[in-house]
């Protein structure tokens, strides 16, 4: 979601961490975890702390309802 917000593409985030741009779309769906460097550097190059974009627990999915929206009238 960073990285589409930013308007950066797999390929430009790839050749600037310096992985091959597949291993950014397994990042980001989830089939791959990074090691700690290369996390460090991904957060690093967003500007952000490491924790906005990586955690122990799963963020919710894009486009999910959040359960606020749902409160009985």
């Amino acid at each position: 979601m960073l990285r589409a917000e930013r308007g950066v593409s797999r390929r430009e985030l790839a050749d600037a961490l310096g992985v091959h741009y597949q291993t950014v779309g397994y990042l980001e769906r989830g089939e791959y975890s990074p090691s700690l460097y290369l996390a460090l550097r991904i957060a690093e190059y967003f500007e952000v702390a490491v924790g906005v974009i990586f955690s122990t627990t799963p963020f919710p999915r894009l486009g999910a309802a959040d359960p606020a929206d749902h409160r009985s009238a």
